[in-house]
């Protein structure tokens, strides 16, 4: 088996590269969506997250307010890091089990963004880079996320230098122009891996 992990820069398309493979009927894990799964179904990782930030604005109505919380770490790094520490060895441990699970595939393919940031590059055997332009990656987190200019910064700057991430990857795939053509880049790297 080969350990795969999709990494890229926040809005630079690593979701549609997961499409692309789901399509292609290989395992794909999302660490996006396995915090999402968390926020909404373990209280164990809400009790932390109360005990840290719950002297903070980070509630409404129905309860965490994953905005709020968002706009509270982005905003301080020392923040960002306290929630780190208690989300990444859930993280890790889910990966772990999916990789497991699919032990028998030829490839396992895991969505990880702050691949280099939080150092799990060691867990796969090879990386593939999702590169945009940064005014394209802005433009469209700022439309997807419903962010103003200033907070979609703010979350593009908290992530190590795309340029830096290039370089340590084994693959690229830009994904400046269209569908066909990231699909085409795709093709050619899965061809390089069989």
């Amino acid at each position: 088996m080969i350990k795969i992990a999709i990494t890229g820069n926040i809005a630079a398309g690593k979701s549609v590269v997961e499409k692309f493979l789901l399509n292609l009927n290989y395992p794909v894990i999302d660490s996006d969506k396995i915090v999402h799964n968390l926020f909404l179904n373990s209280k164990k990782l809400i009790s932390q997250i109360d005990y840290l930030f719950g002297k903070f604005d980070i509630y409404n109505n129905s309860g965490l307010d994953r905005k709020k919380l968002a706009n509270l770490v982005f905003s301080d790094k020392i923040y960002l890091k306290q929630l780190e520490n208690i989300i990444h060895p859930l993280v890790i441990q889910k990966i772990n089990d999916f990789i497991n699970k699919n032990s028998n595939e030829a490839f396992v393919f895991a969505s990880v963004p702050l691949l280099f940031e939080v150092g799990w590059n060691y867990m796969f055997d090879k990386i593939i880079m999702v590169a945009s332009d940064e005014k394209i990656r802005l433009k469209r987190l700022m439309q997807r996320n419903n962010l103003s200019e200033q907070d979609a910064y703010l979350r593009i700057n908290s992530q190590m230098p795309q340029d830096e991430k290039i370089k340590r990857a084994d693959f690229v795939i830009y994904n400046n122009t269209n569908y066909i053509d990231l699909r085409r880049q795709l093709n050619t790297i899965l061809l390089q891996l069989i």
